[in-house]
């Protein structure tokens, strides 16, 4: 009954939350009922660096494991990972290979080990390693209670990874992988949400973070496509958002608006610093031969158009209109320019004298 009813919890929070952390949580807390062991820990598995981390834990000095990773076989979750095979010993002492491991380690004060990969289908998701439950005094059954906990934690694992990946296509541009317009309008409300706050606080020592926004469109693209075609015109875009995020850094986002217009929200830059990385945006566009790896090595310039929260426009569409405002001036006015709103009037930027289109 008592195994019923964990399967029962357990179940109920994998169809009634989708929050990942919850729901880990919430397995490993009837594990940690069932079982009773000294320290357990949930190591997930990072596909990029083949190393596992530690997720969560209990029972161990967290700030330890915090930066902690293990490579394929290092020490008793990094040999499942890499066997696949779960590792149930009861009795460390009467296992020769294990005891052998628990003297090189006494800090762990090993005396059983359970320690089970979670896998969905031929994935190994993370492991699951509990010590020094008292496994002896456990029926056989509870074991296979162990490996019904990590196919669970295995489905809270793989759902998660599916809404993050719906998430991520949701906010994303197909063509250029940079963020869509949708999320353009999200990130810029939380930033006015935050600039309200900041300038609410009765701290006099927080001052209100700035921002700007870039307005970026490429100059004579439909040359591009009546040329060389739609084909070799979106992979131009692609190559041309990379450039464009490299040239920002992660402090700032970027994101296509539409056609061949970009956007950059340039985080806590007020107008001058915005105006300096801007700069180099148009910069590095002017000079940089698109496509070559192809043996194209196109040339590009862009207009492009600044404007600074609040000055330029204290609203969402009041700053986007001032920054789209600043960059048809800069078509108009010859392209392959800067123009950076202002009160006075717009300042003008050209592009560099030394790029690639004198």
């Amino acid at each position: 009954m008592e195994t019923l009813r964990v399967f029962h919890e357990v179940a109920r929070a994998l169809t009634s939350n989708l929050e990942l952390d919850s729901l880990l949580r919430s397995i490993m807390t009837k594990m940690e009922e069932f079982f009773g062991p000294e320290h357990w820990s949930l190591l997930m598995f990072d596909e990029e660096t083949s190393e596992l981390y530690y997720a969560l834990s209990a029972g161990l000095d967290e700030t330890l494991l915090r930066d902690l990773r293990l490579g394929p076989g290092e020490g008793i979750a990094g040999y499942v990972a890499t066997t696949g095979i779960p590792l149930v010993v009861p009795d460390i002492s009467a296992d020769p290979d294990w005891s052998r491991y628990a003297r090189a380690h006494p800090e762990l004060n090993l005396r059983s080990i359970a320690c089970l990969p979670i896998r969905h289908g031929n994935r190994t998701l993370g492991i699951l390693q509990l010590n020094n439950s008292e496994l002896d005094l456990l029926p056989e059954s509870s074991i296979a209670l162990l490996r019904v906990l990590c196919d669970y934690a295995a489905i809270a694992l793989e759902n998660a990874r599916h809404v993050k990946l719906i998430q991520h296509l949701s906010i994303t541009d197909d063509c250029t992988g940079l963020f869509n317009a949708r999320h353009l309008y999200t990130l810029l409300e939380q930033e006015i949400v935050q600039h309200i706050a900041a300038t609410a606080s009765r701290v006099v020592t927080i001052v209100p973070p700035h921002f700007s926004l870039l307005f970026l469109d490429l100059d004579r693209f439909k040359s591009v496509n009546d040329r060389h075609g739609h084909l070799v015109g979106s992979r131009l875009l692609a190559e041309v958002g990379n450039e464009l995020k490299r040239t920002l850094g992660p402090s700032h986002a970027a994101f296509r608006y539409g056609g061949d217009e970009f956007v950059a929200l340039l985080r806590g830059l007020d107008k001058p610093a915005a105006v300096e990385l801007s700069q180099k945006v148009l910069e590095r566009i002017s000079q940089t031969g698109f496509l070559s790896g192809e043996g194209l090595n196109l040339s590009l310039t862009a207009s492009l158009g600044l404007a600074t929260f609040p000055q330029d426009g204290a609203s969402l569409h009041d700053l986007i209109r001032s920054a789209d405002t600043m960059m048809y001036a800069a078509k108009e006015g010859g392209r392959n320019q800067l123009v950076v709103a202002n009160s006075n009037a717009p300042a003008i930027h050209p592009a560099p004298s030394a790029s690639r289109h004198g």
